[in-house]
Formats: structure tokens, sequence, C-alpha cells
């Protein structure tokens, strides 16, 4: 029982000790940040997002075709096409990320 009290003397010491220091210890100044530019979309980007662009839109029919008129795609019009990717029976495979990923980064969001 005695050395569960010290355990827990300690424990709570060391935490103080912790809290102390961090409340005493400077803060770092934030780092200047840039403003953002505008970022090319991906294949990270939700598909929905590169829809609502024209330029986005006609990368994806050209090279997904059927995939903004397929009939599910309200199901999965959220997720990004490397979500989308393995749950689309092979039809977007490595080498159409690959391409669809170098076209999206060409186009600009508006």
């Amino acid at each position: 029982m005695k050395t569960f009290i010290t355990a827990a003397t300690l424990v709570a010491a060391l935490a103080a000790a912790g809290v102390a220091s961090a409340q005493t210890a400077p803060a770092a100044p934030a780092p200047a940040m840039a403003p953002a530019a505008a970022s090319a979309f991906s294949t990270d980007t939700p598909i929905e997002t590169i829809v609502a662009n024209a330029d986005g839109k006609a990368v994806l029919e050209k090279d997904a075709p059927g995939l903004t008129t397929h009939p599910m795609y309200d199901q999965f019009k959220s997720m990004s096409l490397k979500e989308l990717a393995p749950m689309s029976q092979g039809k977007i495979d490595d080498a159409a990320l690959v391409k669809l990923n170098a076209d999206l980064a060409t186009v600009k969001p508006k």
C-alpha cells in the first residue's frame, strides 16, 4: 500500500511539474502564413466538388465516362476518386487514377 501511495504521489508531482512547465514555457511565435493559393483538383478531392467546376466535370467525363451519370452517383459523390476506386470493380484502376490526377491538376477551382 505504501508503494502505491508513493507511486501515486510521484505521478501527481510529475503531472503538476509538467503542467507548471507548460504554463511557464514561452510560446513560440506563430509562423507567418502565406495566403492560400488556389490549389488544383486531385483524386483526393470529393467528386461532387470536381463536378461543380465545369472544367473538372469535363475531365471526369473524358477520363471516366459515365461516372457523373451513374445511377448511384448520389451515393458516392461525396467520396474522392481514390476512395471510390476499390469499389469500381476495376473500372478506376491505378493507371486511371494517375491519368485523372494529372488531368485534374490542370483544373483550377473557381
